[in-house]
């Protein structure tokens, strides 16, 4: 699926993508007890920065923050944005079932000229 971000799309995005890396999770050894941490690998790609952007008030940024995660977006495994598009809830109809109720598929009828 051949994304095109805008400013809102790429925020939706970028906070799908966060919870997507968020959940990843660690065993880290802390006062000799095991716990699972959070992934940081958000961070680390600069999310947050991103985010900030794409809210920002200046139309210059917020367009730069749209080119950071198209380039980000560009780096990322194919799982991983296919569990980001699964988390915002976006699927491409062409890919879904004929009894999927979101296909909106339909027979095409032809009834012939409709009459006055």
């Amino acid at each position: 699926m051949d994304i095109e971000f805008n400013t809102e799309t790429a925020l939706a995005a970028s906070e799908a993508l966060s919870q997507v890396l968020a959940a990843r999770t660690h065993r880290r050894k802390v006062l000799g007890q095991e716990v699972l941490v959070p992934g940081q690998l958000g961070d680390a790609l600069n999310l947050p920065r991103i985010r900030r952007r794409l809210v920002s008030r200046q139309a210059r940024l917020r367009e730069q923050g749209v080119n950071d995660f198209e380039e980000l977006w560009q780096t990322l495994s194919e799982p991983t944005r296919r569990r980001v598009i699964d988390a915002m809830g976006w699927y491409d109809p062409r890919e879904l079932d004929w009894e999927d109720p979101r296909s909106n598929r339909r027979p095409a009828a032809d009834d012939g000229p409709e009459e006055p």
